[in-house]
């Protein structure tokens, strides 16, 4: 009798060295993982190299009954990583406001430089037209707009062949009559150009913010609508029906369908699958803390999980610049859509080590990426961190995933050998250098989410993952205090799992600008059911459901006459609510001024869809207390080579323990126990927890 074809279901994501695939049997548990090399040019055609690898290794085609994808296409559209020109973007405004999106706000990005320059608007001042009409902050209309006036705008934009329009009226997050009849005037007149009305995409006050936030979705419609396309063309003709899934800025799923109209919620798609994969493995572990630690090729990123809640915030700035893992104000896009609250650092293992014009030893910001890659790899000869890592002993010297990627261990030595000599340290010293400044470096990233935040690190589990996270993930622990280092089953690709486990999200907003003392239970209680309402039917769109559909209610609050704003948990009680704000404002900030009025200025609505849970891993036998080693290795460990174990982590039986020093290799990533630290494994993780009191 002929064997049924596998069913699968697989996560693609696509970084900025590898694309990793990871895909699990539905009915055995078996788990396949492909890592292949990005294409930052094409991603699709890296998407499509995984899937091809993963077919090769079945006699028969398997079906694909769930495919889930994170990508870095629209943040690299922004910066230039395309290679290609953004779109002609028209944006029609309120009479006198067209250069809002060009102002902005006072934020500058280099506060001492007099000559910084602004980000460029994403619409040319010639292509920004002002439209007669006015609506004021309560809804009222006090300039109609007529029929000439629709008129005249629709040949202006017809006149300017837009590849994309926007369009941001004055207060339309409480009225968008008028947006609305615009973009059907426009609609109509030029068939298939893709139209962005700024209530829809983000229905709040601040205008600069709202416009913007148009702009950029309106600027990413033409770009991410022909990836999508182009992608789904070639998956079908390889026989894949399912659904396609993309990850959004908030951690959650949505068909590529809904994103491709609303392209600028997966701007930081890429970065969300690893935290939210790191949130279920802490809630299997049953840890409460968790910082989230991804390490990679090209960067290192952070992200706090508390009592199983991914930490998110409300507002970004697309294609910004960063400084010691901040966010510099002024220097992108604001993008108001939720996003997972990462902090981010251009160190990975492709990161490059140089010499300063004082003699001084420097590493980063410039990656040597997946291409020509780290001196090793015998097409460069700059010094990385991965060569550092080979020259101490870390890595294997030989060979990388998992053997089949060979590696010129002689070459990092010659490239960080020139380091050396321009600082008068030996190669050794040199290599060591390099690892503890970058340690440094990705240190201060894990502080901006932890001790920034209010939050005490001693109080975190680290769940280490990426290529280099479990090799630095100890390091970094000991910095901020912390005795416990989680690495997953598959830590090299653990994000392309975080899109398996994801859950369907999305997300509404509705203003209200109003004190607490002004609004009362059942007039809120009818906007979160309306909220609901639309929730319920996004979800069911995007095939949830509906017995695993959960609606989570919250509020932006603030103190009256304040800039910024908190989000609170929803109260039936309204009057609760300021009691709410004051204790989360006293928590953030260290104080709070309880006799202030409270004013609620967002209701808003988090809809989320579970899917079917994954089947566990089968659950190895206990091992004894230690296994044999592959090999003995060299290692650099405080000023002296010392002969170090290696495992293979594939050869670890569930119960065993190893004591440090060690070195644990598998085919994705490298796992380092450094002195003071013992390191236990079992089927899903392992835990690596410092051993002195």
């Amino acid at each position: 009798m002929e064997q049924e074809p596998s069913t699968l279901r697989a996560g693609i994501d696509v970084g900025g060295t590898f694309t990793d695939l990871v895909a699990l049997d539905t009915r055995t548990g078996e788990r396949i993982i492909v890592k292949v090399a990005s294409t930052p040019r094409a991603p699709e055609e890296g998407v499509l190299s995984a899937i091809d690898r993963l077919f090769e290794q079945f006699p028969k085609p398997p079906r694909i009954e769930y495919l889930a994808h994170s990508t870095t296409i629209a943040t690299n559209a922004l910066l230039g990583q395309m290679h290609l020109d953004l779109p002609r973007i028209v944006f029609v405004t309120t009479e006198g406001f067209r250069d809002v999106v060009e102002i902005g706000r006072q934020n500058r990005s280099e506060v001492y430089n007099l000559f910084v320059t602004r980000p460029k608007p994403l619409a040319a001042r010639d292509d920004r037209l002002g439209v007669r009409e006015r609506i004021d902050y309560r809804g009222n209309v006090l300039v109609p707009l007529e029929d000439n006036e629709v008129a005249r705008i629709v040949e202006e934009v017809r006149a300017r062949t837009p590849d994309a329009i926007a369009i941001g009226l004055l207060h339309s997050y409480v009225n968008d009559a008028h947006e609305r009849r615009l973009s059907q005037a426009l609609a109509a007149a030029l068939p298939g150009v893709p139209i962005t009305c700024s209530a829809q995409v983000d229905p709040e006050y601040r205008e600069y913010e709202r416009f913007s936030t148009a702009l950029v979705n309106a600027t990413l419609l033409p770009i991410v609508q022909r990836y999508i396309d182009r992608l789904t063309t070639a998956l079908r003709a390889r026989g894949i029906d399912a659904p396609l899934y993309v990850m959004q800025s908030n951690g959650g799923m949505a068909t590529a369908s809904r994103v491709s109209l609303r392209p600028a919620a997966i701007i930081e798609s890429g970065p969300a699958s690893g935290v939210i994969a790191a949130a279920e493995l802490a809630r299997r572990a049953t840890v409460p803390r968790v910082l989230s630690f991804d390490m990679g090729g090209t960067t290192a990123k952070a992200g706090t999980i508390v009592d199983g809640v991914v930490q998110v915030a409300t507002e970004f700035e697309a294609a910004g610049s960063t400084h010691s893992g901040r966010s510099v104000k002024g220097s992108g896009y604001p993008v108001r859509f939720p996003f997972v609250d990462l902090a981010e650092i251009s160190a990975g293992g492709g990161t490059i080590a140089w010499i300063d014009e004082a003699g001084s030893l420097r590493v980063g910001p410039i990656s040597a990426g997946a291409d020509p890659g780290p001196a090793c790899y015998g097409r460069s000869d700059r010094a990385t961190v991965t060569d550092a890592n080979v020259l101490l002993g870390r890595l294997n010297q030989r060979a990388l995933v998992g053997g089949t990627f060979p590696i010129d261990a002689k070459r990092s030595r010659d490239a960080i050998a020139a380091l050396a000599r321009r600082i008068d340290f030996s190669i050794e010293e040199t290599a060591a250098g390099i690892v503890r400044i970058v340690d440094a470096q990705m240190a201060k990233v894990l502080r901006i989410v932890t001790v920034e935040r209010g939050l005490d690190p001693r109080d975190f589990s680290m769940v280490a993952f990426g290529g280099n996270g479990p090799l630095h993930g100890c390091a970094l622990a000991e910095e901020l205090g912390m005795r416990r280092m989680i690495v997953p089953r598959d830590p090299g690709v653990f994000s392309a799992h975080g899109l398996l486990v994801a859950q369907i999200r999305a997300s509404f907003v509705h203003p209200v600008l109003r004190e607490t003392t002004a609004v009362n239970n059942g007039e809120m209680a009818a906007l979160f059911e309306e909220l609901e309402k639309y929730g319920r039917q996004a979800l069911r769109e995007q095939g949830g459901d509906e017995d695993r559909m959960q609606f989570v209610r919250e509020y932006d609050a603030r103190y009256r006459g304040q800039s910024f704003e908190l989000d609170v948990p929803h109260e039936p009680e309204v009057s609760d609510v300021a009691r709410g704000f004051h204790a989360r404002h006293e928590r953030r900030y260290g104080y709070a001024v309880t006799d202030e009025p409270v004013e609620i200025v967002n209701a808003r609505l988090t809809a989320v869809a579970t899917l079917e849970p994954l089947r566990e891993p089968p659950a190895g036998a206990n091992g004894a207390a230690n296994v044999r080693p592959v090999e003995e290795r060299a290692l650099w460990i405080d000023g002296a080579f010392v002969s170090t174990p290696v495992y293979r982590r594939e050869d670890l039986p569930a119960g065993a323990t190893l004591s440090a020093p060690a070195v644990i290799e598998q085919y994705d990533a490298c796992t380092y126990v450094p002195p003071l630290w013992i390191a236990r494994n079992d089927a899903a993780m392992m835990i690596v927890e410092r051993t002195d009191a």
